[in-house]
């Protein structure tokens, strides 16, 4: 009997993982850097005597700019490539943060955190986590997209509480010098791991099968244009509106109206605002949780069904709310908090992926644009709850009204339908 001393073979990770974790590192930095102005609003008033409309000018102009700048990042990924989009960005950042500590007026503000901060951050938008699953991933797509979501939410919580403490002590110049610092540091590790195709590296994506096209060619057509066209395009179909308008609603039920109204909420009932602050960083540990389950329950579930199940959920969720309030933090607030963070942004898996289903090639551009529907949703939202404390003396009918918009956004989605269907 003969013996085989041939060693086995030991399977080497797919180069798709490293582009994953490269695009997790870039995508959970620019979370923080974008939430970094929160930080500083106390600090800038102090030493400036900026009004606090003055400076949220800046960080509308930001949040603006985060949303509507994603399409046109997407199709710059496809005629430039990502490697090159994504280092620019993280540049960009750079220098709006490491500007801010020369400003002396209020229009300064404005440039270096409004503008340059918020075309940066939104250049490296969830439409950048699509754009590396559709090209890298076949297979466990949802499962990366729900984990690349989470970064977001790594982000804020790696970075808030750091940048907060730097504030308070050595002082906002060097919170801004930090943030600008850390962007240069990501930037090697963009260019050195970050491939636009896996035909780059002589290999095809995560699951392909053997002999399939390993890229395309990159797109010759505009920038802005590509964008642009490609709205046009789905803006003539139903299922665009369905999901545009679900994710508007998405965007005003979180970041608009929890995120902005939660702690002053809680304050009027009598919780101290350090309370309702911790709460707010729970409901983020546990989104991390709920989207990376997302993204697994999307490889296995109708995109469509999860949507009108998490819409619905919160939806309910919303309506009980108002009476949770209390001066402490009751087990009832509690089992909230733990159930909101789950469905903070398990959405967005489900919603990329019957934007890749629906509309294939331009599914990216179109999640840009989708996306950019969340955070004009979100800009209403906390505009018309602050409006209704302002008239009402109370928050209730923000949480009333947000509740029945999301039992519609469930609707809505469960009325999409796509060719696999027909």
């Amino acid at each position: 009997m003969t013996l085989s001393t041939t060693a086995p073979t030991r399977r080497r990770l797919h180069r798709a993982w490293f582009v994953a974790a490269v695009a997790f590192v870039a995508i959970l930095g620019a979370a923080g850097f974008r939430a970094t102005p929160g930080v500083l609003i106390t600090p800038l008033q102090e030493e400036f005597g900026w009004s606090a409309g003055t400076i949220s000018l800046a960080v509308s102009v930001n949040l603006v700019l985060y949303g509507l700048t994603a399409p046109f990042a997407a199709a710059l990924m496809d005629r430039f490539g990502m490697r090159r989009v994504v280092s620019l960005a993280l540049l960009l950042i750079a220098v709006g943060s490491g500007l801010t500590v020369l400003m002396t007026a209020s229009w300064q503000l404005l440039l270096f955190w409004g503008v340059f901060v918020g075309l940066g951050t939104g250049s490296m938008a969830l439409v950048f986590a699509a754009t590396v699953v559709d090209r890298w991933f076949v297979r466990h797509r949802g499962l990366v997209t729900g984990v690349l979501t989470a970064a977001g939410a790594t982000g804020q919580l790696i970075f808030l509480p750091v940048l907060a403490q730097l504030a308070e002590g050595p002082g906002w110049r060097f919170a801004s010098l930090t943030v600008a610092g850390a962007a240069l540091a990501v930037v090697p590790f963009v260019w050195w791991l970050l491939r636009d195709h896996p035909a780059d590296v002589g290999t095809t994506a995560l699951g392909a099968e053997p002999g399939a096209v390993r890229t395309a060619p990159p797109s010759t057509v505009n920038a802005a244009v590509r964008a642009v066209t490609v709205l046009a395009s789905a803006a003539r179909t139903r299922p665009f509106w369905l999901l545009a308008g679900g994710f508007a609603i998405c965007g005003a039920s979180t970041n608009g109206l929890v995120g902005t109204h939660f702690i002053p909420a809680a304050h009027d009932h009598g919780m101290a605002e350090p309370v309702a602050a911790g709460l707010l960083a729970v409901i983020g540990i546990f989104d991390i949780a709920g989207t990376i389950a997302s993204g697994w329950l999307s490889d296995r579930i109708n995109p469509k069904v999860l949507l009108g199940v998490y819409y619905a959920l919160r939806g309910l969720s919303l309506m009980v709310l108002p009476s949770l309030f209390a001066a402490t933090t009751e087990p009832s607030m509690l089992i909230f908090i733990v159930f909101y963070g789950l469905d903070w942004v398990a959405t967005v898996p489900p919603t990329v992926a019957l934007c890749r289903r629906i509309y294939g090639a331009d599914g990216a551009v179109v999640f840009g644009w989708v996306f950019g529907s969340h955070q004009v949703g979100a800009a209403f939202a906390a505009v018309a709850a602050g409006l209704t404390r302002d008239h009402l003396g109370a928050y209730d009918l923000a949480w009333y009204g947000a509740g029945a918009l999301c039992l519609l956004a469930a609707g809505m989605s469960m009325a999409i339908v796509h060719s696999r269907e027909r």
